[in-house]
């Protein structure tokens, strides 16, 4: 055999240089509990259906019946699509956006959703 012949099982990491070098980092951790995540995206869904209804009324019309369009999509439970619940969280949050101050509110509760969803 010669020097070439290399054979890894598992993890390889060669490091040349640098500093502050910390390794691999895998993100391992004990699983989620299904229903504390399901309680908790509903508790956000529901924060921030009651978020929008307040800012509904401090948007144009038409921003106004995109909320409208939006609301469907932003759901729990098997029937939720990601795509179209993504899509939706998207809109809602570039709506609240262009209103400044009054519309941060709901880019929070927008943000909490995408993180409990595991879309940072």
């Amino acid at each position: 055999m010669s020097g070439g012949d290399n054979h890894y099982y598992g993890d390889n990491v060669n490091i040349h240089g640098g500093t502050g070098n910390t390794g691999i980092v895998h993100h391992h951790g004990p699983a989620a509990d299904p229903a504390a995540a399901s309680s908790a995206l509903q508790e956000a869904v529901d924060e921030l259906r009651l978020l929008v209804e307040q800012l509904r009324g401090q948007v144009p019309e038409a921003s106004a019946e995109a909320i409208d369009d939006s609301l469907p999509a932003i759901r729990t439970g098997a029937d939720a699509v990601p795509q179209d619940r993504h899509r939706a969280l998207m809109a809602v949050a570039g709506i609240a956006a262009t209103i400044g101050a009054v519309g941060q509110p709901v880019l929070e509760a927008v943000n909490r959703i995408l993180g409990l969803l595991g879309n940072p």
